[in-house]
């Protein structure tokens, strides 16, 4: 698997002779381009002209033949007149062959060559596209199953349209669907959503090549806007695009009972063709990629195979991106957008210790001596919220208050500390200053609780301390019951290695007993 995407085609200056192609092509092809899609909108608003249900029915009769004829007729000649050499492979299935049609990689606007080689399929499309002038009545024309982003149930209700209109038996058209969901630099095939593939029909594979020597048609987060893809490539003499349509893929009766290995199977097939490596990510890496990139991190650092890590460990969209506001706050004095061993203590407030350290190894999960974002998503759903449970942070109060008089003098946060992490002479006044929100000198319990979910790696220091003392006294309830002669018996130790330099350093990160570290040590092969 390919863990790093890179976007191949930054911006890049261009020769003169393509601006002085542009002088003469530019205006010519844009007349052309404005006549064509006039005459789209004429004949698509002629064949959806008073027709019921708004979508809802499928166009039948004059209107779909005159959808499929005229609007492809238009499509190609539109993509004719931009320049665009198009080269066919394959052969196309028809509606009952394949209800479907999955293109990939999907990287430019440009795609859309491929209804015009199907017949004017229905596609996938965002609600809002349409209501663009022009435009929108065109897309309207295609029927397209709409997706509104303010709808909270529109994902679920897309794939009950599409696999209505698949198991339709030909009353609707074929549809085209892209299961990307974004568009790539086409450098790799990342995961695909399981919309096309909920339907347990026939579908078949479409793929897409620009072989250029200049790319103008990749749109991706980082480089060129639509506006500025669209004039570099009309200025072009022409641009080259393969489409190859594969084998129809007949789902086994193991991939209808599970999308997901149908989705993959079909990806892997694509990614062979194409001579490309497949990549755990999604639009939601995207997503925080961009965020990354507001926070002054290398926009990398938001691609943590977001789709993959959310199913193991249950966590949210709005989660993981406020979670990458505090990995930019830790990481901003470092260079790459990585995490160092420096920087964790300097965060922690707490020096760097044979316990820290360790607590540090438990993040760095491929043992590189950093810390990227996604192993800080990972090390703070295995290790610490866990933890960070309420009766954990009631506990680890009552721990810190010795006097127990409902409040943490910093004398009685120093000693546990300190304790804690084996270092004696540690000064914690930053750190207690910190969590004292109201400058009292003393800590309430709310002020130490809204630290700790403020701050959940501290969770691990205080659990770990809790388990140590449930093990020593554990232990000394033993001994009192323990008969002389088992007394001067070998005691049975823990099975947990002991660090050298700190008899118990080891334990306190991860005790003997506590599962949840220990699950998530082996997770550290197995993610």
């Amino acid at each position: 698997m390919n863990t790093g995407i890179i976007n191949a085609f930054l911006p890049k200056s261009h020769s003169s002779n393509t601006i002085l192609q542009g002088i003469i092509l530019l205006p010519l092809r844009a007349i052309c381009i404005a006549f064509i899609l006039l005459l789209a909108w004429l004949f698509a608003s002629i064949a959806t002209f008073r027709h019921p249900g708004k979508g809802s029915v499928p166009l039948k009769g004059w209107r779909r033949r005159m959808i499929r004829t005229t609007l492809s007729c238009l499509t190609h000649t539109l993509f004719f007149v931009m320049g665009f050499q198009v080269k066919v492979k394959g052969k196309i299935a028809s509606l009952l062959e394949a209800p479907i049609f999955v293109a990939a990689p999907h990287s430019s606007f440009f795609d859309a060559i491929i209804s015009a080689l199907t017949g004017m399929p229905s596609i996938v499309s965002r609600a809002e596209n349409l209501s663009t002038p022009v435009l929108g009545t065109i897309l309207s024309s295609l029927q397209p199953v709409s997706v509104s982003r303010q709808d909270p149930d529109s994902r679920k209700n897309t794939v009950i349209e599409i696999t209505k209109r698949a198991l339709s038996r030909g009353q609707w058209p074929q549809i085209l669907i892209f299961p990307e969901g974004t568009c790539t630099n086409r450098s790799c095939l990342i995961t695909f959503k399981q919309g096309a593939f909920v339907p347990r029909v026939p579908v078949q594979p479409v793929l897409l090549r620009y072989p250029n020597k200049l790319d103008t048609v990749t749109w991706t987060w980082q480089g060129y806007s639509l506006k500025e893809l669209c004039v570099m490539t009309v200025c072009q003499l022409f641009t080259r695009v393969e489409v190859e349509f594969l084998p129809v893929h007949v789902p086994t009766e193991e991939e209808k009972n599970d999308p997901i290995l149908f989705a993959n199977r079909v990806r892997q097939t694509m990614a062979t063709a194409l001579n490309v490596p497949v990549t755990d990510h999604t639009f939601e890496d995207c997503r925080l990629m961009i965020s990354a990139g507001q926070l002054t991190l290398p926009m990398e650092a938001g691609l943590v195979e977001f789709t993959k890590i959310s199913k193991k460990l249950n966590l949210k969209w709005n989660h993981v991106r406020e979670q990458l506001d505090t990995f930019a706050a830790i990481a901003s004095a470092s260079k790459g957008g990585r995490i160092g061993i420096e920087e964790f203590a300097e965060y922690l407030k707490l020096p760097i210790s044979d316990v820290l350290k360790e607590l540090f190894l438990l993040f760095d999960r491929n043992g590189d001596g950093t810390i990227d974002f996604r192993e800080y998503v990972i090390g703070l759903s295995i290790l610490c919220n866990p933890a960070n449970t309420e009766e954990t942070i009631r506990m680890a109060f009552k721990l810190f208050d010795m006097d127990e008089d409902g409040t943490i003098r910093e004398d009685e946060f120093a000693c546990i500390i300190q304790s804690a992490l084996g270092v004696p002479d540690l000064d914690v006044s930053m750190l207690f200053k910190e969590i004292d929100a109201d400058e009292t000198g003393k800590l309430s319990y709310e002020e130490f609780k809204d630290f700790a979910l403020k701050h959940p790696e501290y969770a691990k220091l205080f659990t770990t301390y809790l388990e140590l003392q449930r093990y020593q006294l554990d232990m000394l309830e033993e001994d009192d019951i323990e008969s002389p002669e088992v007394k001067h018996s070998p005691v049975r130790k823990s099975t947990v290695p002991v660090s050298e330099t700190t008899p118990i350093a080891r334990n306190k990160v991860c005790p003997e007993g506590n599962e949840e570290c220990n699950s998530s040590t082996s997770d550290k092969k197995d993610d």
